[in-house]
């Protein structure tokens, strides 16, 4: 199979994975700092077992990991860039012509950039 179709598919599974709004925010989340369920889900404004079944799924494709430390589960992103990777695509979503606000898309960048730059 040429390399090219081998690349994609396998990209095209990274942006499967990654298609739900709570992943990416979980992902930005877990740019700042590893973290735990429960601050995940107090900082994103979700439920315990939503942020633990998105987790689930990172962690199956091989976005995060998990580490024990006595009770809790910490995750933490296998490689950062990840994040940075989707601080750079906002600029492709404000050039699509969306109908979301350039000062949302601004603050997103902002903010995620800010957390992105302490790793």
């Amino acid at each position: 199979m040429p390399s090219r179709i081998v690349v994609a598919k396998e990209l095209a599974e990274i942006f499967k994975v990654i298609a739900h709004p709570d992943r990416i925010r979980l992902i930005e989340e877990l740019s700042k700092s590893e973290c735990d369920v429960s601050t995940l889900a107090s900082s994103l404004g979700l439920s315990g077992p939503r942020v633990s079944q998105h987790l689930n799924q990172l962690r199956l494709n091989r976005m995060v990991s998990e580490r024990r430390d006595g009770q809790r589960h910490i995750y933490s992103l296998i490689q950062p860039e990840i994040a940075t990777w989707i601080v750079e695509a906002l600029a492709f979503l404000g050039g699509r012509g969306t109908t979301i606000p350039k000062s949302k898309i601004n603050t997103a960048r902002r903010l995620w950039s800010q957390e992105s730059d302490a790793h």
